[in-house]
């Protein structure tokens, strides 16, 4: 019975750090998708996507939302998978390419797939090791 209380325990207590870094990983990675977008509609890339522009902030909204879901993946294989890290790691670069399809499909001019394809990249850059470093090997 102590085995299962510590366990518990060591669980719960390496979890809070995961959040925390996790959350500012997200803001963090907000932030840079923003900004990444802003840089590109400067330089003259359209943000439009089927005629129908395309807000800066709604890159860092959408990139705060997928980006918690990814703390909460890591959080769930933090408590349940046997190489937390090494599956993160690998699950997240798998739907970050696969986040890449819609991109690619897009009714959008290709300077404006490439930087929507960018953004996706720049927030995985940011917010997979920041994740990942507080996971158990």
């Amino acid at each position: 019975m102590t085995t299962t209380v510590n366990a518990t325990r060591a669980a719960a207590s390496t979890i809070g750090p995961l959040i925390r870094a996790g959350a500012a990983a997200v803001v963090a990675a907000s932030a840079a998708t923003m900004a990444v977008a802003a840089a590109g509609h400067a330089a003259g890339i359209s943000l439009d996507m089927a005629g129908a522009p395309i807000p800066v902030s709604g890159f860092g909204v959408l990139t705060a939302a997928f980006s918690a879901i990814g703390v909460v993946i890591a959080a769930l294989l933090a408590r349940f998978a046997r190489h937390p890290r090494r599956t993160f790691v690998r699950t997240t670069v798998v739907l970050t390419v696969l986040s890449l399809v819609p991109d690619v499909l897009a009714d959008a001019t290709a300077p404006t797939k490439a930087l929507l394809m960018l953004t996706h990249l720049v927030a995985a850059a940011i917010v997979i090791p920041a994740v990942a470093r507080r996971l158990a090997a």
